[in-house]
């Protein structure tokens, strides 16, 4: 009987919720689970950005490649169309041109 009566309900007490009151390494717990929940969710967050970032990268470098590979197909169809025997022939040809002789060139001194 002393055991009940040193013990007495929670409702008896009056101040039911706040008859446990967290101590400091209540407090010091509850901020350290914070702290790991926020941290977790940081890196969940930053390697989820990565993983975004480096497909787009890949992208980039697929478009950038097949870029270079235009880029030297017109370099080789610019240097091409622009070919000296072939400006010849069309300059002959279109415009009925012709390389002068010898003796049809003047040469003018300043």
């Amino acid at each position: 009987m002393a055991v009940q009566g040193r013990r007495r309900s929670l409702l008896e007490t009056g101040d039911w919720p706040f008859a446990r009151r967290p101590g400091f390494r209540g407090i010091l717990l509850g901020i350290v689970t914070i702290a790991v929940l926020v941290t977790a969710l940081a890196i969940i967050s930053t390697s989820h950005l990565t993983r975004v970032q480096y497909a787009r990268l890949q992208k980039l470098e697929n478009q950038r490649d097949s870029l270079q590979t235009e880029w030297g197909r017109l370099l080789l169809e610019e240097s091409t169309w622009s070919s000296p025997a072939r400006i010849e022939s069309l300059a002959s040809k279109r415009l009925n041109m012709r390389v002068p002789s010898v003796d049809e060139v003047k040469v003018i001194h300043p």
